[in-house]
């Protein structure tokens, strides 16, 4: 099924499927990006495709921070106001390098957008954000050419 997927949207989709998996949506792009490579796509395109993809998903969240964080956490969820500043006192003592794990599951999506509700500088947070997506993508596609050789 996946291959399916993957014939009929190639790299358009997986730059759709790689944006929507940065967002605050639950869904992933690692299937899709070991289908791609096991199907022979290039890999470079796959890795460029991918981490653009999930940084511009990234970039959304922070701009949703930024801008619509009080909105949305006042209306729609309920955080106690201690519960936050706790969450906000740890990405302010581990800095923004934190940011370097912005894909990893669970906790990744909201880093990003806390790192828009602090302000943070848009230069620094898409350095980390780059780094740390670009890192996880590239061992994604070389563990599967390794393992599929």
């Amino acid at each position: 099924m996946i291959e399916d997927l993957v014939y009929q949207s190639g790299i358009p989709g997986l730059l759709i499927v790689s944006y929507l998996a940065a967002t605050l949506l639950p869904l992933g792009s690692e299937a899709f990006v070991v289908g791609m490579a096991l199907i022979g796509y290039n890999p470079l395109f796959i890795f460029f495709t991918a981490t653009t993809g999930n940084t511009l998903g990234a970039i959304t969240n922070y701009f949703v921070g930024k801008y619509g964080s009080r909105f949305i956490l006042s209306r729609y969820i309920n955080v106690e106001q201690e519960k936050q500043r706790n969450v906000e006192l740890v990405f302010r003592k581990w800095g923004s390098p934190v940011l370097f794990f912005a894909w990893a599951p669970v906790v990744g999506d909201p880093l990003t957008v806390i790192a828009g509700g602090l302000n943070l500088k848009l230069s620094v947070f898409i350095f980390w954000v780059i780094f740390g997506k670009a890192f996880r993508y590239a061992l994604i596609i070389f563990t599967t050419l390794s393992i599929s050789a």
